[in-house]
């Protein structure tokens, strides 16, 4: 008895520019574990469409007419379930990219970034990884950080007192963009030990994933300067 083909990774877009849709769907149907299932023009048509294809991954636009990209998100990763996003835009310093990132993205990569890093990117956000670097988090948060960046460490760090000394150690190691065995090694525990802490920060912050554990250290002032 034969087993059955593994599944791909089903993606949905979402951009209001049909060219670049095209393109898109064009760059990541050449990869052959990866199957765009819909296409959207505008922020309105994503909920039917997941409900309808249930993809793994969103690719979404920021800018669209009726429904932008990140209200979009917002709702989206609002639901249970929700599928992976990863924002495309033309520009990394945005502050929309870095509200998008704290609604639950995994992250975002830029419309000019070569073909094979987007198909990587939406590989990565599969398996369930951040698609951007700690670093790369901190410069976009440094340089669209507003008048509200004192409430916003106050409430960040009200939010990490809900964790425990090691679950603290944990989200500032997840912030200084540590994998989960060099947490480990760092930390003296095993690799499920770390998943299990990192699980239990998710419930108890009401967090998506691990870019928002991230963005919340740094709220926090918690992390080491990254060149």
């Amino acid at each position: 008895m034969t087993s059955p083909e593994p599944q791909g990774i089903r993606v949905l877009i979402v951009d209001d520019d049909p060219l670049l849709r095209a393109g898109l769907k064009m760059m990541l149907g050449g990869a052959p574990d990866i199957e765009v299932v819909a296409e959207a023009s505008d922020g309105t048509e994503v909920l039917p469409l997941v409900d309808r294809h249930a993809p793994d991954v969103v690719l979404m636009d920021i800018r669209m007419p009726a429904m932008d990209g990140l209200t979009a998100t917002e709702t989206l990763r609002a639901r249970t379930r929700a599928p992976e996003v990863i924002i495309l835009t033309t520009f990394d310093a945005d502050a929309h990219v870095l509200r998008a990132l704290r609604a639950g993205a995994a992250g975002f990569v830029l419309k000019d970034t070569p073909p094979a890093e987007i198909v990587a990117s939406v590989q990565r956000v599969a398996r369930g990884e951040p698609v951007l670097s700690p670093a790369v988090t901190r410069r976009l948060i440094d340089q669209v950080t507003g008048s509200d960046h004192d409430l916003r460490r106050l409430r960040a760090k009200e939010r990490l007192a809900l964790l425990n000394e090691r679950e603290r150690e944990v989200a500032v190691a997840i912030g200084d963009g540590r994998s989960n065995a060099e947490i480990g090694a760092a930390l003296y525990m095993s690799v499920p030990t770390v998943k299990a802490h990192v699980s239990r920060i998710l419930t108890k912050l009401d967090l998506n994933n691990r870019v928002q554990i991230a963005l919340l250290a740094h709220d926090a002032g918690l992390l080491n300067d990254v060149e």
